[in-house]
């Protein structure tokens, strides 16, 4: 994204339930630095909330561990970077998507909320770099295009 901030906000919590409200002021006041509207906050918010939920639930299932934060906001929208020392995850392979027809009783359990976080961003990646799990979001500012229409 052209627009972004070049020197990103950082922080670093313990993996803790306690620590998602921490982690939610952080992606709020990149959201209000950027001036995202309410739409765009919420899920980049949404996303950045059930990833780290993830990190601490299933990640380091209770144990020591740290989740850093990064983040850039800026005229076009906000990029945060997540990253944590649990065993690899990559959220893509772990989603599960709607199952049309099949009463929830009888879906699988798990994996519903990471596909809903997922699809609510513009931009997910993930990588697992030097035993740390790495996943990049971005979410654009209502009203910017990131493929601008040919001239």
């Amino acid at each position: 994204m052209v627009g972004l901030a070049r020197k990103p906000a950082v922080l670093e919590v313990p993996a803790t339930v306690g620590a998602l409200g921490e982690i939610a002021a952080f992606v709020l006041r990149l959201a209000g630095r950027a001036g995202l509207g309410k739409g765009a906050t919420y899920r980049i918010r949404l996303a950045v909330d059930e990833l780290a939920t993830n990190i601490v639930m299933h990640g380091y299932r209770g144990g020591d561990g740290r989740i850093t934060v990064r983040g850039c906001s800026g005229p076009d929208g906000v990029r945060i970077v997540i990253e944590d020392t649990a065993p690899a995850f990559d959220p893509v392979e772990g989603r599960l998507p709607p199952a049309p027809g099949v009463p929830p009783e009888r879906r699988r359990v798990g994996g519903l909320g990471i596909h809903l976080a997922l699809t609510s961003v513009d931009t997910y990646a993930y990588a697992r770099r030097d035993g740390r799990n790495i996943s990049t979001l971005t979410v654009k500012a209502e009203g910017t295009d990131a493929c601008p229409p040919r001239t």
